[in-house]
């Protein structure tokens, strides 16, 4: 083989080699895109977690009945107050700020995101023993785990994935990405394990998860556990503006 044809695969190894380093050392920069602080008009539970502190709006009700929301990779989950307040007239909402999103502190990865979901849960246990926990896009993977260890009384998903990992690996084809990636939301290693009646609600048009991850994911479910209504006409970031979208929630009690 002629030696300048061997400098450059060798070359072409280092650069590849270097690519492969700098998605592993920026890849949580793709997945997480934090939200400025929570906005100070609304009342605000403060967890302490393991160094960080973790906000996490509410919107406070009397009786068992509660609701724990996880939202998206790039929501200020205060923003859907509104929304869950209309489905939900009668139970306390927790929306929970991701770390180092809406003033939490801390650094996101998936294991402090679901350690926090869980340290959530367990607060609003010692008040409200019938929890229904929602998870929007990135925090359906959140839910999913959260649901599996705990005694959540429902579920709901909104656009889901079966993984991220799967995800990654469309998004970076000719990467290691089984190597690479270190927050993988492998929701159907969770999934079998949910007994709580389960929603998946699924855009329409969903530019983001693909159809074919979400109806994964459901497959995954235990016969008579999950079930999955599409929410038309919708697309991944403006289906709660649907009105179906209000109504597949409050039907989902």
């Amino acid at each position: 083989m002629p030696r300048k044809l061997i400098a450059l695969l060798i070359l072409a190894l280092i650069v590849y080699a270097g690519l492969c380093a700098v998605l592993y050392f920026v890849q949580r920069s793709f997945i997480y895109f934090p939200q400025p602080g929570a906005r100070a008009d609304r009342p605000t539970l403060k967890l302490q977690a393991d160094g960080a502190q973790v906000l996490v709006t509410t919107r406070l009700r009397d009786g068992g009945d509660a609701v724990i929301y996880f939202g998206g990779n790039a929501e200020d989950v205060t923003d859907s107050l509104p929304d869950l307040s209309a489905a939900f007239p009668d139970r306390a909402l927790y929306l929970m700020h991701y770390r180092s999103y809406g003033g939490s502190t801390g650094s996101p990865s998936e294991a402090a995101l679901v350690a926090d979901a869980k340290l959530l849960f367990d607060e609003v246990w010692k008040a409200h023993k019938n929890i229904t926990i929602i998870g929007r896009s990135l925090g359906s993977g959140v839910a999913v785990q959260l649901a599996s260890q705990r005694p959540a009384a429902r579920l709901i998903l909104v656009t889901p994935y079966n993984s991220i990992l799967e995800l990654a690996g469309q998004q970076f084809r000719y990467f290691p990405v089984r190597w690479l990636l270190r927050d993988r939301f492998e929701s159907w290693r969770y999934a079998s394990k949910i007994s709580a009646p389960t929603l998946l609600l699924m855009a329409e048009h969903d530019e983001v998860i693909p159809a074919a991850s979400t109806r994964a994911l459901h497959t995954h479910f235990a016969n008579g556990v999950a079930r999955l209504a599409i929410v038309p006409g919708a697309s991944h970031n403006d289906i709660s503006a649907s009105p179906a979208y209000i109504q597949l929630l409050r039907g989902s009690l």
